[in-house]
């Protein structure tokens, strides 16, 4: 991407073309096949939004994941997350995903009170790292992104 990386690119996107494509902004200068938006829901991470590299339909898996089988259940714990090869970072010994979700790079999104309310990730299949800029800029957009999401859908 030629345009600046940089969180006064990524607001002033996210302001006036909402976060899709916002979201496509971070995942465009990243390796990672995917980056999303997941909204904590109970006892679910449900994803409300997925920008895909190769612009396939969302897969089933990825659109509600248990919390307790999550990378972004260590995200909500410890206020970020990353791992550039599951299947070799003995934080995740025993997590049934360690190895299949191989890079996993997420910041927590937090309410107008400071609650958590989700996470925005980068991940994929295959192993990647990030570079500290991008995880710097994910950490800031972070910030920006959740009064931008929209409500909460109640029953």
């Amino acid at each position: 991407m030629t345009s600046p990386r940089d969180i006064q690119t990524f607001s002033r996107m996210l302001a006036s073309q909402g976060p899709e494509a916002a979201l496509a902004y971070l995942n465009d200068a990243v390796p990672h096949r995917y980056s999303a938006i997941y909204r904590v829901d109970g006892g679910m991470l449900r994803n409300i939004f997925l920008h895909d590299k190769k612009h396939e339909t969302r897969p089933e898996f990825l659109a509600v994941v248990p919390f307790e089988v999550s990378f972004c259940q260590f995200v909500l714990r410890d206020g970020a997350f990353q791992t550039s090869d599951s299947g070799g970072d003995s934080r995740l010994d025993g997590h049934p995903y360690q190895g299949v979700m191989v890079s996993y790079h997420g910041v927590p999104l937090t309410d107008a009170a400071g609650a958590l309310i989700g996470t925005l990730c980068h991940f994929d299949v295959v192993a990647h790292g990030l570079a500290d800029e991008e995880f710097d800029l994910l950490q800031r957009a972070g910030r920006v992104l959740p009064e931008y999401l929209p409500p909460v859908a109640t029953d």
